[in-house]
């Protein structure tokens, strides 16, 4: 009887053990690491200018090149207290500074930037679940230090409507065509750079400091 009694106490603890790494990136404050080469925060963009409380919180969404956040989850609400979506889509050649919700010392990324993230020979790739959230932590092979995507969703470009949960997008501070702008795109259990999205959808913002 005392045996079974031990063993339950030991795999009990195993268990806390566990629960207590998951969430290890939540203690993380708001900041930047150096990951192959380029300095990303540890956050997404919440209201213009700030970022999360969390690694794992989805933030705002964005469309390309307004710096208006729209809200990630229902009813639809964006950062200046309106609820009616903008289905117009911005005709500047470059994501304008004045324009970028990015908190101070940090900006959008370039789509090279993006692309060394996803160097799969100097950045490794994971996904996992931290609070119930999923994304893809990416790793620097040499330093250790990591950055967690959450899979956030979008707001559709016609209308806003919240697509949760099935995939997360972020933004790159360029566009491919005069309609279109370009986003990573995490998808099922990797990420890849996408480039075909017109720019009134509502995508998520990561930077990058400079």
């Amino acid at each position: 009887m005392k045996k079974v009694f031990f063993i339950a106490i030991a795999i009990s603890f195993a268990f806390a053990c566990q629960k207590e790494k998951e969430p290890e990136l939540e203690k993380i404050e708001p900041g930047k690491v150096l990951i192959n080469g380029v300095f990303w925060a540890t956050h997404n963009v919440d209201m213009p200018g700030t970022f999360t409380g969390r690694p794992e919180d989805f933030g705002m969404f964005y469309q390309w090149n307004r710096k208006v956040g729209w809200s990630s989850k229902d009813p639809i609400k964006n950062s200046n207290g309106g609820s009616q979506w903008d289905n117009t889509i911005s005709t500047s050649m470059f994501w304008e500074p004045s324009n970028d919700p990015s908190p101070e010392g940090y900006q959008l990324p370039t789509i090279k930037e993006m692309s060394s993230l996803l160097d799969k020979e100097k950045v490794s790739q994971e996904w996992i679940t931290i609070n119930k959230i999923k994304g893809v932590k990416f790793t620097d092979k040499n330093t250790g230090e990591s950055i967690f995507l959450p899979k956030a969703g979008c707001r559709i470009s016609e209308g806003g409507n919240l697509s949760v949960l099935l995939d997360g997008h972020y933004w790159c501070i360029l566009p491919v065509s005069e309609r279109e702008g370009a986003a990573c795109m995490i998808i099922d259990y990797a990420a890849r750079t996408s480039r075909d999205f017109g720019r009134n959808w509502g995508f998520s913002v990561r930077p990058v400091g400079y």
